[in-house]
């Protein structure tokens, strides 16, 4: 067996494979604190409410955080901001954890190989993904796995075009953050994140609406689609403006990393968008009407949109995880055949 990890800023997801069937398990990262009583634990445990006890506290974690917010009218918490391990939040650390050993439990064997999501260094911004990427494999080896980071980027294209020799422009639209790679014949030639994703777009939403932030992606999730006719007041019609700013604003820097000399001449490239943030309705055209329109230094072959964005993160982690499970099973077999 082998597990691939997304840990996003807005959910976690594992991916294991299962006969001829990928499975995946979600939760929400994010929490929400309520004050204790013993009627509320009990209700809590019995409804199966994942959340755990500090002092008078209670804090619910995973997807039931969200409902418990809009219930008792309060913001979630959040273990990540802008595609890493928050700074700001104490309890950053001890959340992932339940989050994550919720979502992959137990290695099926000591030493299991899990390959976890890790975003590029953000071009437009000074924070690091250092500290959070060796805290995620240091807890993951902890639990008893052989964890590896992929690039999220990287992780779109060993799980999207494996019918292109692994060459294209994988874009992951997530919450924190939004990460790109370019790769040829799955060697990555350029690969980045600017710290714009989901997130920005609520919180711009919501400040220009007066509206919540929980509220504005509770809309989002529910039923909006980037048809550009809602009205322009609403909430709606602010995350319409947002989206296609972010848009612009990644095809931009796509244009302005891009090396010229990193591009075989003649190629065209497939490009795949996924991610959470990808989700609306809407999403796929409005971002290729804006690549059409740009000066990227490269021939587009065609844009893919995905049927579930969110899973693709997820699911070529998996797809990286086999390959060195095989890898390793191949050279135990000829390590074998060489002894006899």
């Amino acid at each position: 067996m082998a597990t691939g990890l997304d840990v996003g800023t807005m959910n976690i997801l594992s991916a294991d494979q299962e006969g001829t069937d990928t499975v995946f398990v979600q939760q929400r990262n994010s929490f929400v604190e309520i004050e204790y009583s013993d009627m509320a634990e009990q209700m809590l445990s019995r409804s199966d409410v994942l959340h755990i006890r500090k002092g008078d506290k209670v804090y619910v974690v995973g997807d039931d955080a969200l409902n418990f917010a809009n219930i008792f009218n309060k913001e979630t918490r959040r273990p990540m901001q802008h595609g890493i391990l928050s700074s700001d939040e104490q309890s950053a650390i001890p959340m992932m954890k339940l989050i994550i050993e919720q979502v992959v439990g137990e290695p099926d064997y000591p030493g299991e190989r899990l390959y976890f999501s890790s975003p590029a260094d953000p071009i437009d911004s000074d924070l690091s993904t250092l500290y959070h990427q060796k805290t995620l494999e240091s807890f993951l080896d902890d639990m008893g796995y052989d964890a590896e980071p992929i690039n999220e980027g990287m992780a779109v294209i060993y799980s999207e075009l494996a019918d292109r020799s692994f060459t294209g422009l994988g874009i992951s639209f997530g919450a924190g953050m939004t990460n790109v790679c370019l790769s040829y014949y799955a060697v990555p030639v350029m690969k980045f994140s600017v710290a714009r994703g989901g997130d920005w777009v609520d919180e711009q939403a919501a400040q220009a609406t007066g509206t919540p932030v929980d509220k504005v992606t509770s809309i989002k999730e529910e039923d909006f689609a980037l048809d550009f006719e809602t009205d322009v007041g609403g909430v709606e019609g602010a995350l319409s403006i947002y989206y296609e700013n972010l848009l612009e604003y990644v095809i931009d820097n796509i244009v302005a990393e891009v090396d010229e000399e990193d591009i075989e001449e003649g190629l065209d490239v497939p490009v795949v968008v996924t991610g959470g943030t990808a989700s609306p309705d809407g999403f796929k055209e409005l971002f290729q009407d804006h690549l059409e329109e740009s000066d990227i230094p490269f021939s587009i072959s065609d844009v893919m949109h995905v049927n579930e964005p969110l899973y693709s993160v997820a699911r070529g982690g998996l797809v990286a995880a086999r390959s060195d499970e095989e890898e390793d099973e191949a050279d135990r077999q000829e390590a074998e055949t060489s002894e006899e």
